[in-house]
């Protein structure tokens, strides 16, 4: 078992490398490096929350837009008003990274992901605009984008930190003094609230789509 720390923090800013390749080397550094709450955040990040309310800011109220299914047309814009998508047209994402990324790969600029409302959501707001269709909340490709190099961020400025404290290179195991010379950065929660406030600014990449021979044949089918 070997990490490098330099080679973590070059996999976050390219394109071509997915989440779900760079967390398992993630969580393997931070093993090696005794950081307990960097590693159990990233392993909840990569198989998923158990609830909303254990999920992080970042994954709660993502605004989505409602949308009815019409036997017709398919689905369309709901009739509802400025109130009644604020209160109804936002999700909590608590599925893993790996799943995210695939929606993401798998989608193209400009498309959208539709979850169905839930169930006593869907019956209250039916009533409310006298509709009897399926609703459903319509969350941009760009939303799950966000939350996902909202995660790569907090890889990247952690990785960034490890080196600015001097490790860097190759390594099968860090001595007890490595280990004490970045025992402080042990603290996920401060990484990622970094990355939400910096996200724009941060040189890490959006998830790229897959062409279409890569979405028939390649990893992301």
């Amino acid at each position: 078992m070997s990490a490098s720390i330099n080679h973590l923090e070059e996999q976050t800013r390219e394109s071509s490398e997915l989440l779900e390749d760079i967390m398992p080397s993630a969580i393997t550094l931070a093993m090696m490096l005794r950081h307990k709450k960097m590693a159990a955040w990233l392993r909840t990040e990569f198989d998923g929350y158990q609830d909303k309310e254990s999920a992080p800011p970042y994954r709660r109220d993502l605004p989505g837009h409602i949308v009815a299914r019409s036997p017709q047309y398919g689905w369309i814009p709901a009739p509802v008003n400025d109130q009644q998508g604020k209160e109804y047209g936002h999700l909590d994402l608590i599925e893993g990274t790996k799943a995210l990324e695939k929606i993401c790969v798998n989608s193209k600029k400009g498309d959208g992901n539709r979850i169905l409302l839930d169930k006593e959501d869907m019956v209250a707001l039916q009533k409310q605009i006298n509709l009897s269709a399926e609703l459903a909340i319509n969350l941009s490709r760009e939303a799950y984008c966000r939350l996902l190099r909202t995660v790569r961020g907090t890889i990247y400025l952690w990785t960034q930190e490890l080196m600015r404290k001097g490790l860097e290179g190759e390594h099968n195991h860090y001595s007890t003094e490595e280990r004490s010379l970045v025992a402080d950065q042990d603290a996920p929660q401060h990484f990622w609230r970094k990355a939400m406030e910096e996200l724009d600014n941060l040189p890490v990449p959006d998830v790229k789509s897959a062409g279409f021979f890569e979405r028939v044949f390649g990893r992301a089918g």
